[in-house]
């Protein structure tokens, strides 16, 4: 897991390069208490979900997790 330090209206870039044509930028749009607000922009055609309904997505049938997922598994000990 790669881990980043933003402030507020900071933003990291993923894809654009490297044989990964699509770019995904995050923006920290706000910072308040415990919650931090991200600002996503990509293209249209590249979905964006939490977590928990890319899981639940993936529970049901409506995406393959194995191609569609994050590059590491998510593994819970436990």
């Amino acid at each position: 897991m790669l881990v980043l330090s933003r402030k507020n209206r900071e933003a990291v870039v993923v894809g654009g390069g490297g044989g990964f044509p699509g770019l995904l930028k995050v923006t920290v749009l706000e910072v308040t208490g415990g919650k931090v607000k991200l600002g996503f922009e990509v293209d249209a055609d590249v979905p964006v979900h939490r977590l928990e309904v890319w899981e639940r997505m993936c529970a049901n049938g409506e995406v393959d997790g194995r191609t569609a997922g994050p590059a590491a598994p998510l593994a819970q000990s436990g």
